[in-house]
């Protein structure tokens, strides 16, 4: 049996359907921006599901505070580098995260450094927060890079996992070359990563003005560094 003609929209419910379109992309872009990236290669695995649920509930909380475009970028694998739509919706940005797995592969912190320079040229970022606990690119390249971004006053926010010495060093001198700040967590201490996302989307939202209304030890951590 033949299935009846689909109805077609009317030329109202379309100019409708673009107007709604319309009006929800100028409210992603009019949002400050947080771009949030993760290493997602094997070496992040025996600690992934963990991290993944405090992330999950930072994104979570962070949408009932106030308005914020998030992107989310992650790498894994053979030179896999993946980097979401801007969004807002919390609960589609706990769902994309809790969805990302962990696969083997290098670091690849250069191509992040550069795609979130590229953002920001086209629509300001007010900070990148980048989870991770291996460096394999060059120190010097990666430095550089975080200097351009303090150039652009695109801040850093780098959180180690771990306690490789090789990786502090070049982190905190990632952070402080963007004039962002560094932190470092562990299995035993993850719940202080949840805090320091939270201060995180603070400064994002707000700047070194709500960091400080904020309060706790972790929006103290970064405000030290964030004025020295």
């Amino acid at each position: 049996m033949a299935k009846p003609p689909a109805a077609r929209s009317s030329s109202q419910e379309i100019a409708q359907f673009l107007h709604k379109s319309r009006a929800i992309s100028q409210f992603v872009e009019q949002q400050p921006r947080l771009m949030f990236a993760v290493d997602a290669t094997a070496s992040r695995q025996p600690t992934w599901d963990h991290a993944t649920r405090l992330q999950q509930e930072m994104f979570l909380t962070s949408g009932k505070v106030a308005p914020l475009a998030v992107q989310l970028c992650y790498y894994r694998g053979f030179s896999e580098f993946r980097a979401s739509r801007w969004l807002t919706d919390s609960e589609a940005l706990a769902n994309l995260m809790g969805r990302v797995r962990c696969e083997g592969g290098h670091t690849q912190i250069t191509k992040l450094l550069k795609h979130a320079q590229a953002e920001h040229r086209k629509t300001t970022v007010r900070a990148l927060v980048f989870i991770g606990d291996a460096v394999e690119e060059s120190p010097d390249g990666l430095c550089n890079l975080a200097g351009q971004c303090g150039l652009l006053r695109l801040p850093l926010f780098l959180f180690q996992e771990g306690h490789d010495r090789a990786v502090e060093q070049t982190f905190r001198t990632m952070a402080k070359l963007s004039g962002g700040a560094y932190a470092r967590f562990d299995s035993n201490s993850a719940g202080k990563l949840a805090d320091l996302l939270g201060a995180v989307a603070s400064y994002a939202r707000g700047g070194h003005a709500a960091l400080e209304n904020r309060g706790g030890d972790s929006a103290k951590l970064l405000l030290q560094q964030l004025k020295s």
